[in-house]
């Protein structure tokens, strides 16, 4: 059981986070005056519902005495009947709800009995691993899923999308100087002169960081998903002129599908894997025509990725410009029934595409997880150097005005890149839509109805994220720890 976002019924203003200083004011007003005799451990819920109801309903003027010295209002018998506001009252359950979360932590009481009988956990829907590993892993399942579908069909799409034309392509950035890397199998050197063993942290950090070219691989990140579009335009070139018709004819002869999903190397930069399907003119529906064949697809990828460029800003007197590294893989997907030990099938791609679909900038690079609000908030975190250095240069570069339309401070936590991890043409496959719309409906036709005398009213309201300690110590003695992450089935 992860760690998922609580909701309750409450009035809707809430607040998350409160200064100290209002926090000892409503100690001070409030707290002490209505719940100061009491002992923490003989504190019950009911303790707790009667106090805010009281809040809700008793004139501040009355029971704080504030009139007394004026002879006035609540002093003469002329209640002024003025009471806390909702907001005010939801503050104050917020500061008791905190201080005895505390006492929890601290085994002073064996529960939160500020806690809401109204709570509910919903997913909070984040595909990041680090932040949800449940719902990542939800989420992964999704999208193996919608892979699989455009490989060998099911959810709405035929079986026979299995015969056409599919390519499993990895397109990579271009160096901006020398890193520490290693071979697949270990043995070559480095260039430093040392054999990094895998999970070296000096894996993908420059040789020399003070001649790399951190401007140049931030700006590569930002232009990286306007560089795909141009190479899915040249791919259609290039397919339009092998067949020898117009490109402008070109959709209705054969459509080009795709789903991709973008990575981080260690060096910090992003790099495409994307399954790429030739179609006939109704998408998956039809089949491709006969000259349409994978070894032709393969071959126009690779001219396709090295005809494609993007002009890019003009820095300190040299112009960018934004192409794909050397390194372009193309691999035929094969059916299982077809496999010869040498080609990739289905399930292991769409198993390999999934897994990067869960995965950002702080898998590969250590770096964070969440966007930066001030530059110096850096300087708290435990980031690698080399992940630093590429955020403090996408900050800089923000500050530009001729790159305001990149968005660089927003984005620096991602090290320029601010485009989807995971897209598809709409013609690939089903969407995560409909699989979620799937999965929501077989869940209400296995849940009993409710019964047909129970009428709720309720507004919910963000309570919190994570669970209370009572549902994680439940967790650890279902699970026995914390939640692993179950292995899609990636046979074909």
């Amino acid at each position: 059981m992860a760690a998922r976002p609580r909701v309750r019924s409450t009035p809707r203003e809430e607040c998350a986070e409160h200064p100290r200083a209002g926090s000892l004011r409503r100690i001070r007003l409030h707290l002490n005056p209505g719940l100061g005799s009491k002992k923490l451990a003989r504190l019950t819920t009911r303790d707790v519902r009667t106090f805010l109801d009281g809040l809700r309903t008793t004139c501040q003027c009355c029971t704080q005495e504030r009139d007394a010295n004026r002879r006035a209002c609540c002093a003469i018998g002329q209640c002024c009947k003025k009471r806390l506001s909702p907001l005010t009252v939801t503050y104050v359950h917020a500061v008791l709800k905190s201080a005895l979360e505390h006492a929890v932590r601290e085994e002073e009481i064996p529960r939160n009995v500020a806690l809401p009988a109204g709570q509910l956990l919903v997913r909070c829907g984040n595909r990041r691993t680090t932040r949800c590993p449940s719902c990542a892993e939800l989420y992964r399942q999704d999208t193996y899923h919608l892979i699989a579908a455009g490989l060998r069909g099911g959810k709405t799409i035929p079986d026979r999308v299995a015969t056409h034309p599919r390519v499993f392509a990895t397109l990579t950035a271009p160096s901006y100087g020398p890193v520490h890397g290693r071979r697949v199998n270990g043995s070559a050197r480095c260039r430093c002169g040392r054999t990094h063993t895998q999970g070296d942290p000096r894996l993908g950090t420059p040789l020399d960081p003070d001649r790399y070219d951190y401007t140049g691989a931030v700006l590569w990140n930002a232009h990286a998903p306007a560089l795909w579009a141009r190479f899915m335009l040249h791919l259609r070139r290039t397919i339009a002129a092998a067949a020898g018709i117009p490109q402008r004819l070109l959709s209705k002869v054969v459509q080009v599908s795709y789903a991709k999903v973008a990575e981080y190397q260690q060096r910090g930069l992003i790099h495409f894997h994307a399954v790429i399907r030739l179609d006939g003119p109704a998408g998956p529906y039809t089949p491709p025509p006969a000259w349409a064949t994978p070894e032709l697809l393969a071959d126009a990828i690779r001219i396709s990725a090295t005809r494609a460029h993007i002009d890019g800003p003009e820095i300190n007197g040299r112009a960018r410009s934004f192409v794909f590294g050397e390194q372009i893989d193309t691999r035929i997907i094969r059916s299982t029934a077809f496999q010869g030990g040498t080609t990739i099938t289905e399930g292991k791609v769409a198993g390999y595409v999934a897994k990067y679909a869960t995965k950002g900038t702080e898998a590969a690079t250590g770096t964070l997880d969440h966007r930066l609000k001030r530059i110096t908030d850096l300087w708290f975190k435990s980031v690698p150097e080399h992940a630093a250095r590429m955020i403090r240069t996408a900050w800089a570069l923000g500050s530009r005005d001729d790159l305001k339309h990149l968005n660089l401070r927003k984005w620096a936590h991602m090290l320029g890149f601010r485009g989807h991890f995971s897209t598809k043409t709409r013609a690939y496959s089903t969407t995560l839509g409909a699989l979620r719309s799937a999965r929501a409906a077989w869940h209400r036709r296995h849940t009993p109805p409710p019964s047909p005398t129970t009428l709720v009213l309720a507004r919910w309201a963000y309570d919190g994220t994570g669970l209370t300690p009572d549902l994680e110590r439940l967790a650890a003695l279902i699970h026995g720890g914390p939640a692993r992450e179950q292995e899609v089935t990636t046979s074909a």
